[in-house]
């Protein structure tokens, strides 16, 4: 696919498509804060993987990124009546503005639930195997701790989702050796490597990796 048909077709789909006045509102207070948000189209496919989710009665979905009022509708919206979010991040005035976000979206709230903490040391005390979807957001240097600790957390056919982990594609670069640029390298082989996961790359925002917990082999 070239350039421009990619481009066609990323703008025919994010023209004719419908949003609601709480993500207008929640994408302009992430714009306030000098956050990073997924377009239309992400958001579209984050939606879809948590409608998948739902596989039981009470799906569970974890969202690690400062633009928790985003990314969480998105979440919510696919989780439906039977699914609940916790939204981890530490900085207490994002989630004030996420919380009033699902609010006035109509969300109850028993849906959801926030942990103004440093993601890797909260995530080490939740529930093994008990959430369906887990998103992160992070630093590079941060990827492959977060991997390791959102992992366990999945159930069987969970869903592991790293945001703009490719760096726009600058790990094909070998002239690149700065910092980030080796972390999330070394994040991407270690994913490709990692026992019972299979393994999605996409070409959405700096690029998208999706991972799917398979289940274990029966003995």
């Amino acid at each position: 696919m070239s350039d421009t048909t990619f481009n066609a077709l990323s703008s025919y789909i994010s023209g004719t498509t419908d949003t609601p006045p709480e993500l207008t509102n929640a994408r302009s207070d992430a714009g306030e804060f000098g956050l990073v948000v997924p377009d239309e189209i992400t958001g579209s496919l984050l939606s879809t993987l948590a409608a998948g989710a739902v596989a039981s009665d009470s799906a569970g979905a974890i969202a690690v990124t400062p633009a928790a009022g985003v990314v969480g509708l998105y979440l919510l919206e696919g989780l439906g009546e039977r699914g609940h979010l916790t939204c981890i991040d530490p900085e207490a005035e994002h989630q004030k503005q996420a919380r009033a976000t699902f609010t006035a979206a109509g969300y109850r709230p028993s849906r959801f639930r926030f942990l103004p903490s440093r993601p890797l040391e909260v995530m080490g005390r939740l529930a093994h195997g008990s959430y369906q979807l887990v998103y992160g957001d992070m630093r590079p240097s941060d990827l492959k701790a977060f991997i390791t600790a959102a992992w366990p957390l999945l159930s069987d056919n969970g869903v592991l989702i790293l945001a703009d982990c490719l760096l726009d594609g600058t790990l094909s670069d070998d002239t690149r050796r700065d910092r980030d640029t080796i972390a999330a390298r070394e994040a991407d082989e270690h994913v490709r490597q990692m026992d019972g996961a299979l393994v999605t790359r996409l070409p959405l925002g700096a690029g998208m990796t999706i991972l799917t917990k398979r289940p274990a082999p029966s003995s």
